[in-house]
């Protein structure tokens, strides 16, 4: 490496004044990615060199992972911190997209690995001399650059299956909704017009504690997170460990019939409704989930769950949906008690809610055949790279 890629440090004298864009690299060959601006105030002495297109770029933490990319125009003048390693390759003998894909195969990672000593994890630095050192074997400059192509090629079949497989994810959420409009809209002539409030024995909020990272073991207490909520499906997995110098609060545990509604985050996670089948008296909501307990002599909480997602009753969340961009919006609890939808009888409710579980039934099928082929793509790239360094491609 020392020969075909050797290190090029260029330093950056900054200006507390002006703006600067660092770079990340993500693991398992995933490509760069950019950090938010920062002044040279917020860099303060913090050792930055300048990044260029063609750069092939190692994070010395982890590299012996595959956090290695090549620099592409979209990070000209863009920095690194001193855990950025910047070679430079010799084009006469060496394409830095070959050695890329080479160092994020199997073959690679186990060499970035040998040359970087320590523990497990962050304690494992990449040295310098020790890159320097690893010997790369290089088939002629035409053949690097055929494989590479190759590579890309095949790589792009990949991500085109996965971009389609998202798609596929995307259509099947709109015919579920779609489905559950029209249901409304053909069924409801004489149904009881009302509002959440009406219907709710109480609506409430959370608790928000620093909590720990990892999900509650059995017997311990937990905080529900927003991603618990999904469209129409409640996950309790999805929870933080109430640490135990924190005293649980008891009224916030979730029972069977909660109707759980995110109250904040991202556009398209607000107003999400979902319901607890069963009781779950370790879980407790957060602050940024609404609880609704309905009067069950008026609602089935699965009915309200289903009336919640309809595009009527989103239409009317989403127009009151606050914040200053999409990535960060809330509904208030005044917002949620005033969203208007109609009801009929509740044996009316218990049918139509059998008719759209049916239907979810079909659609959770098609997901999981779709998680399925996720895996697979995911796969495909390690499986093409493994096969172009055995000489396969």
């Amino acid at each position: 490496m020392g020969e075909i890629a050797p290190l090029v440090r260029r330093p950056v004298l900054t200006r507390a004044e002006e703006l600067y864009r660092e770079i990340g690299i993500r693991s398992f060959g995933k490509g760069v990615f950019h950090k938010a601006p920062v002044t040279g105030l917020d860099i303060a002495d913090k050792r930055v060199f300048t990044v260029e297109p063609g750069d092939l770029l190692f994070n010395i933490v982890f590299a012996w992972e595959g956090a290695v990319a090549v620099a592409t125009e979209a990070e000209r003048g863009m920095i690194g911190s001193h855990r950025f390693l910047t070679c430079v390759t010799d084009k006469s003998k060496a394409d830095a997209r070959f050695l890329n894909y080479w160092f994020t195969q199997a073959e690679g990672r186990d060499q970035l690995l040998r040359a970087s000593p320590g523990g497990a994890g962050r304690n494992r630095t990449l040295g310098v001399e020790k890159l320097a050192a690893i010997h790369v074997p290089l088939p002629p400059l035409d053949e690097q650059r055929r494989i590479v192509a190759r590579i890309e090629e095949l790589a792009a079949k990949a991500e085109e299956a996965r971009q389609l497989r998202s798609m596929a994810q995307e259509e099947a959420g709109a015919i579920f909704s779609k489905s559950v409009g029209s249901l409304f809209d053909s069924r409801s002539v004489g149904w009881t017009a009302s509002n959440v409030n009406e219907v709710a024995q109480s609506l409430d909020a959370g608790w928000s504690p620093q909590c720990e990272d990892a999900p509650a073991n059995e017997g311990q207490w937990g905080i529900l997170k927003t991603t618990s909520v999904q469209w129409c499906e409640f996950w309790p997995h999805e929870n933080k460990r109430l640490p135990l110098s924190a005293a649980a609060r008891v009224e916030l545990s979730v029972k069977a019939g909660d109707v759980l509604v995110t109250r904040a985050g991202p556009m398209k996670r607000v107003g999400v409704p979902a319901t607890a089948r069963k009781d779950h008296p370790n879980l407790m909501i957060s602050d940024k989930l609404i609880r609704i307990r309905p009067k069950l002599d008026m609602i089935n909480p699965r009915f309200l769950e289903y009336a919640l997602s309809s595009p009527q009753a989103q239409g009317h969340l989403i127009a009151r949906k606050t914040g200053l961009a999409d990535a960060q919006v809330n509904i208030s609890q005044s917002i949620l008690r005033a969203t208007p939808f109609s009801y009929p009888s509740l044996e009316a409710q218990s049918n139509i809610v059998a008719e759209l579980d049916a239907l979810q039934s079909k659609l959770n099928a098609l997901k999981a055949l779709q998680a399925e082929t996720a895996a697979e793509l995911d796969a495909m790239l390690p499986a093409i790279l493994d096969k172009a360094f055995k000489g396969g491609l």
